[in-house]
């Protein structure tokens, strides 16, 4: 008796072991978590070294140098970049790809306190962070008001908004943008100091001198305990402005003396925007274990309690949410899946022309595919586009079990077997054939899984997925498909008018071919002449055609990157980002502006263009983006440079990026990098992106 024997002839057991499939897969379902694409771990570590009031040039050979060289000796480093500006300096490690992050951040924190006596004594510590997963923010929230300063928004976020944010599971970090925090500013005078014989050196040795605070004790009594500080910490802006700086001649210089002191900003070289209004922006950080679906749903769950507690004049919107695009990218891949399953149920139908062979078919690819998700769970994976892009491929591989089965007992049933006994034999006759075939569509897709690399990481879910798809089929097609045919069968089953006119028509085309198979064996010289010009075709073309890792997809937003002079202040980087929201929102596509000037240095900035929904626009984000680059090239005095999210994580920055390396001075190598602009600009492709 072959092993199929037993599920036909007991359907108990072949129901049992289906029924285990679906709960094993309906459990996994509730469980995988849902993302754009596979986990790939991509570590960026940032060291920034602040060194202020020193020129570029000072922060490059003191700080940056000293520090790349000893950050370059840590392992599982990709690749460095560094950026020296007026009293900072900002060195990137990029790690390699899924290289552990925390592993690498303790090598190159030891790598960097090597060299901290090196650094000049007036530098600041280094400080060290590592981004893992996205690098950028999956949301920003703009608040902004017409009546309050940025000062005030900025303290009430910070007390009351960003713990909140910061609380809710699978938030990494909620970082605050565009912040203004209180902060006492002394603006010197040169002429006032000049006068009064004071330097800047004096000033900041008194207020250092008068900001100081310890605990010295506890004076205790027989019934009570004070405890006791000393301290000559200044509270207010009058406190502040009587300091004393300099005594001479028995006259004292205070500080209102020479300079002007305010209640200002820590810092003024950092603005964000939302539609061209000046804001402060909560940039939310997705902790690389956690689902960001689920945690852009907390946030907006969340959001609305946060504007119940607004102060009267603050408003609070969501500008940019990453999840739109996830969102709608998997349900149309959901869609795509419904719609191949119930084309595949009508094809066959039509062909087949009964509904007793169709259900088995029917039943099956569901089934396949809900057991295939208890292996995604086995092995860790999440509902992703590549996954689901797997199940909607296995869709075609996973009904051929049930339908080879169908056919096999539909052809014993003519030579006039009954429904069991024709399930039995076909069953056995099969057994052989779909094991084989389940081995040979697992080899055909595992190599995919063992690739290196980005390809590697991304697209082993989608083999190994796809896989387990056809296992499961195999597994179905030998217990319940051979069962449900001893049951559902009939001796004389209906065939259906257009399966009958489908059977004339194969049947004529059958004859045909048969006839034109033998004229082509008499002259089997000129078909191998033809075979070999077709696969000498196959190489030319092959070399002829385009080829990229993935096609640019519609993400409803469009970035762009302005760059100003070396010298450009926030004020003049202002300038440029206004000019920039004025194209933006003459765009007929535009829904709304992000902006972030002064990042990652003050001479740049950052915006994003969010798009109308896609359904409600005819142009898509390429042509925009175009379109968008040929009227911001109009912007005097700034390079502007329109780009979108790569297709595939991984990868970040503009498209096209140079590196150009010499010993020679600056001035020589800024030379040659204008005339390969100049160069690259001229090509054809100059018309959507500038290089940079």
């Amino acid at each position: 008796m072959n092993f199929t024997d037993i599920f036909i002839r007991r359907p108990v057991l072949a129901m049992v072991v289906s029924l285990l499939i679906v709960v094993l897969g309906l459990r996994a379902l509730a469980g995988l978590p849902v993302n754009q694409y596979p986990k790939t771990e991509n570590g960026v570590v940032t060291i920034s070294t602040a060194y202020y009031g020193a020129d570029a040039a000072t922060v490059a050979g003191f700080i940056t140098q000293p520090l790349e060289a000893a950050v370059s000796q840590a392992q599982g480093i990709d690749y460095l970049s560094s950026s020296s500006s007026l009293g900072v300096s900002t060195i990137t490690a990029t790690l390699r790809l899924n290289y552990d992050s925390n592993r690498a951040l303790t090598e190159i924190n030891t790598q960097v306190n090597s060299v901290r006596n090196q650094l000049p004594p007036q530098a600041q510590q280094p400080v060290l962070t590592v981004a893992t997963g996205q690098t950028t923010d999956a949301m920003y929230i703009g608040f902004y008001s017409d009546t309050l300063p940025n000062n005030n928004v900025t303290d009430f976020l910070v007390r009351v908004v960003q713990p909140k944010l910061n609380a809710i599971p699978g938030v990494q970090t909620a970082e605050i943008l565009g912040a203004r925090t209180f902060a006492l500013r002394a603006w010197l005078d040169a002429q006032k100091m000049a006068a009064f014989g004071v330097t800047a050196t004096d000033v900041s040795a008194a207020l250092s001198a008068n900001n100081y605070l310890a605990a010295v004790g506890t004076s205790k009594g027989q019934m009570v305990s004070v405890p006791l500080t000393a301290g000559t910490s200044l509270h207010s802006v009058d406190e502040f402005k009587q300091l004393s700086i300099k005594s001479s001649n028995g006259a004292i210089v205070r500080l209102q003396d020479v300079a002007n002191v305010t209640l200002g900003s820590e810092n003024y070289d950092f603005n964000v925007a939302f539609n061209g209004v000046r804001s402060v922006f909560i940039g939310i950080k997705v902790a690389p274990e956690a689902n960001i679906l689920d945690v852009a749903k907390q946030v907006r769950t969340t959001f609305p309690d946060i504007q119940g507690q607004l102060p009267s004049g603050l408003t609070g919107k969501i500008v940019y949410d990453s999840t739109d695009f996830i969102n709608t990218s998997i349900s149309e891949v959901i869609k795509t899946l419904v719609e191949a399953l119930v084309i595949v149920t009508v094809v066959i139908y039509l062909f087949l022309g009964s509904f007793r062979a169709v259900l088995v078919p029917v039943i099956a690819m569901p089934l396949s595919l809900i057991g295939t998700f208890f292996i995604m769970l086995v092995l860790g994976y999440s509902i992703n586009l590549l996954t689901l892009l797997a199940l909607v491929l296995a869709i075609g591989l996973v009904v051929d079990d049930a339908i080879i089965v169908v056919e096999n007992v539909d052809r014993h049933m003519r030579e006039g077997k009954s429904p069991m006994q024709a399930s039995l034999l076909a069953a056995r006759e099969l057994g052989g054939p779909i094991l084989a075939m389940t081995v040979v569509l697992v080899a055909v897709y595992v190599p995919i899984g063992f690739q290196g690399g980005l390809t590697g990481s991304l697209f082993t879910e989608f083999a190994f997925t796809l896989a387990g798809s056809v296992v499961v089929s195999g597994v179905v097609a030998l217990t319940l498909s051979p069962m449900m045919c001893s049951r559902f069968f009939k001796p004389e089953q209906d065939t259906g008018k257009f399966a009958t006119a489908i059977e004339h028509v194969f049947e004529r085309v059958h004859n045909r071919y048969q006839r034109i198979l033998r004229s082509v064996l008499k002259t089997w010289p000129v078909m191998l002449v033809m075979g070999a010009i077709l696969v000498a075709l196959l190489f030319v073309m092959f070399k002829m055609s385009k080829s990229e890792l993935a096609p640019e997809e519609d993400q409803g937003i469009v970035l762009s990157q302005v760059v100003g002079a070396p010298t450009a202040t926030i004020n003049q980087m202002q300038t440029y980002a206004d000019q920039i929201f004025k194209v933006a929102h003459d765009t007929p596509e535009y829904a709304q502006l992000f902006q972030l000037t002064g990042v990652p240095s003050t001479n740049a900035g950052i915006a994003g263009v969010l798009l109308k929904p896609w359904d409600q626009r005819t142009r898509s984000a390429h042509d925009i983006q175009a379109d968008l680059q040929n009227r911001w090239n109009g912007i005097a005095g700034a390079k502007v440079v329109a780009f979108q999210f790569p297709a595939l994580p991984g990868a970040s920055g503009l498209p096209v990026q140079f590196v150009i390396k010499t010993t020679e001075p600056f001035e020589n190598l800024n030379t040659l990098a204008q005339q390969i602009m100049d160069k690259a600009r001229a090509t054809e492709s100059s018309t959507t992106s500038t290089p940079t």
